[in-house]
Order: structure tokens, then sequence, then C-alpha cells
């Protein structure tokens, strides 16, 4: 019995990176997949035929021009069957929804950006409005739900992946949204919900598993603050799915107001409405609903750093020690090879680089901290999109990785 499980173990594997190879690179002739994926000429084409059978991969000609010298048909090239399922993706943020209708191959067929009230958004309220809204989008790109295999959200704030809602986000006003059982009962099709950074990560290791693999984190500075982390060349999210919320971590007992309710989180120091109120000179104690910040906020106190401002330049140090004290604290329990920051803030990371480090100087031995490298990479909101897409291609691989596609669903009522 472990013997035939190591076989069917290895089988899973192997089809699965034949279909990743194809995904990444497009239509490949057999003989090209066997190099990439340093598979067997026989391994590649028993995979490829029964991907056929499964209608998960087509076949057609090449039309690179063929030599002088060459004779016959044009090589045949296969690609992965765009039709063989399709996926939404969605991303929540404050007041906005933004989807994104994905085929097979990875590509995005239709996307749609959405407004909602983030302040009157609540347990009750917000599924109706989230269904509504992906009824509308499918039906508008002209697919039956059905086709539609699993629908993927991410979230800011803190995601309980295992119940399947948002415990809280500043994206909405009260708590304990829930997603993915509304969803699955709208639609019938597999839902999952995760928090908007461990997205980032999930990018950032599809694009570039070289670079991103084994252990890392990614930490965004932005509206709010988040963290995704790479353990041993996996997502980490924790036992309920609301692991590594560095911003909720406290950095001053009964320090700066969060937006969360609590006093001294990271993100009381970190975040955009933190920035604005410590440039200001505002009191601690001040509700960041009361501090006009967000994207325009955030730019004006960088243009305002960028003419010379002394409280601009002062925010964003202070915010850059307390950063670097952050980043003591995960260096020394996870010992990551690589951080990344990203985020909107990160435009200022020249303001905020010295205090960074001072701040790592203070909290970390030396030995500790000549043990990772530090990436600031501009802020891009397609990471979280892609991250998405990546998870979700890589669970609809999983689930066709048996003998048969699964049978079309029915329409959910």
């Amino acid at each position: 019995m472990t013997r035939k499980a190591d076989r069917d173990q290895i089988r899973r594997q192997n089809r699965s990176i034949v279909l990743q190879a194809l995904r990444r690179n497009g239509p490949t002739a057999r003989i090209d997949l066997g190099k990439m994926t340093r598979l067997s000429p026989a391994t590649v084409t028993a995979i490829t035929s029964d991907l056929l059978d499964q209608k998960l991969i087509i076949s057609v000609e090449s039309d690179e021009p063929k030599s002088h010298q060459a004779r016959g048909r044009p090589r045949t090239l296969l690609r992965l069957n765009p039709e063989a399922a399709y996926t939404v993706c969605i991303r929540l943020s404050v007041n906005t929804m933004d989807l994104s209708l994905v085929d097979f191959a990875g590509t995005i067929a239709a996307s749609l950006r959405t407004q909602y009230d983030s302040a009157t958004a609540d347990a009750d309220s917000f599924p109706p409005v989230l269904i509504a809204a992906i009824r509308q989008f499918i039906a508008d790109a002209g697919i039956s739900e059905a086709q539609v295999q699993e629908i993927g959200v991410a979230a800011q704030g803190v995601v309980e992946t295992e119940a399947g809602l948002v415990a809280w986000s500043p994206a909405f006003s009260g708590r304990k949204i829930p997603v993915v059982a509304p969803l699955h009962q709208a639609f019938g099709a597999d839902c999952y919900i995760s928090n908007d950074t461990n997205m980032i990560t999930e990018a950032l290791h599809w694009s570039d598993p070289e670079r991103y693999s084994g252990t890392f984190t990614v930490i965004m500075l932005d509206y709010g603050v988040g963290m995704g982390l790479y353990l041993d060349n996996h997502l980490f999210s924790g036992a309920s799915g609301t692991a590594a919320e560095f911003g909720h971590a406290n950095h001053i007992p009964d320090g700066a107001l969060c937006r969360c309710g609590k006093k001294g989180c990271l993100e009381a120091y970190l975040s955009d409405y933190a920035l604005v109120r410590s440039a200001s000179q505002l009191p601690e104690d001040t509700d960041p609903a009361d501090i006009k910040a967000g994207v325009e906020g955030l730019e004006k106190l960088i243009e305002t750093a960028d003419a010379g401002d002394e409280n601009a330049r002062k925010a964003f140090h202070q915010a850059g020690r307390v950063l670097g004290y952050g980043l003591a604290r995960v260096i020394a329990l996870i010992d990551p090879k690589r951080i990344v920051l990203t985020g909107a803030a990160m435009r200022a990371y020249t303001f905020m680089e010295k205090g960074v480090w001072e701040g790592l100087k203070d909290a970390l031995v030396e030995d500790l901290r000549n043990n990772f490298t530090l990436d600031v990479m501009p802020w891009n909101e397609d990471f979280i999109r892609t991250g998405l897409v990546a998870q979700s291609m890589e669970r609809l691989d999983m689930d066709f990785l048996g003998a048969q596609v699964k049978a079309p669903r029915r329409e959910a009522s």
C-alpha cells in the first residue's frame, strides 16, 4: 500500500510540474517540456496523453517558420485549455472590490473594480453585496456560474482562513464577516479566503521562486501594516489562519492608539494615519478615524518630506526606527534569509532607511543582523491579484490530478 501511495504521489507531483511548466511558458513541444521539467521523454508522453484525454491541455501546430531544409508538418505544441475551468479572484479593501475572472491558463479573462460602503458593511449586510457583485460580474463576462470552479478572496486585516471569515478589518464596520460559507452556498464553488499580504508573498514565490523560497517574509506598509510569511518553502498562516499579524504586535504598552482599538500596536506607528499623526504633532490618542490620511494623505506627506519639511522627515525617521525594532523580533524568531518591504509608504524609504538600521542595531546582536537580505520593492497592487491567481491555479491543478476531470457543477440556487 505504501509503495502504491508513493507512486501515486510521484505521479501527481510530475503532472503538477507539467501543468505549471505549460502555464509559465505557454505552448510547448513535448521535447522542450522534458528539458524544462527534467522528466524523461516517456514520462512526459504518458502525462501529456492523460492530460489530453482529460481536455486539460490541447495540441496546436507551431506557427514558427520552417527552414528550407525542414520537411513534413509543423511540429505539434501543447498548451493549457483555457476553458477547462475558471476561477474568480477578489481583493477586498476599504470601499473597493477588485474582481478578476481567470481561466485555466492563468490568464485574466475579465476584470472589474467596483465600490461598496465600508462604513456600513457588517456580517449581515456585506455577504449579499459580495454575492450580487460576483453574480453580475460572471454574467457580464459571458460564462455560466457552473463554469466557475473556485472563488478566492484576499482581504485586509485579520483573516481566519480556517473559519472562512474576516475577524477584523478596516474594510468593514463590523467584525466576524463571513465570506466562504455564503459564497459556497450561493455558487457551489470551492471558496477560499486569505490575508492580502499573504498573497503578495505567494506572488513573489510564483514570479521568482529561486529568489523567494525557503524562509522569507514580506511586510507591507500602507493603509495598515501587513505581513506574509514563508517557512520552509510553505506559506505559513498558523492554526486558525491569523498568524503573522505583524502590525498588531505590541510595540509600546499603552502607546499610540491603533485603528483596531488597542494601544501601542506597530501599526499605530507605521501606517498612513500614524505617519500623518506624527508629522502633524497630534496626540498619540488621536482617533485614527479623525485623521485624514489614506492614499492622498500619504502622498502629500511624502511630497512635504521631499520639499524638506522637518516634521515630515522626522515622522518617517521615527517610523523607520520602529520598523527596525519590529524587524529585529522577526529575525530573532524565524531567521529569514530575505525580508521584503513593500507598500505605498516605500516611496518614502529614503527618509526611513537610516532609522530602520538604527532600530536593528539597537535591538539585535550583530551576528543576527548579518544573516538576511533586505529588499525594498516598489508597491504594485497587482502583487495581490497575482498571488490569488497563483494559489488558485495550484489548487485547480491538485483538483484535476485524479484520473478524470470533476463533473460540471449544477447551477447553485
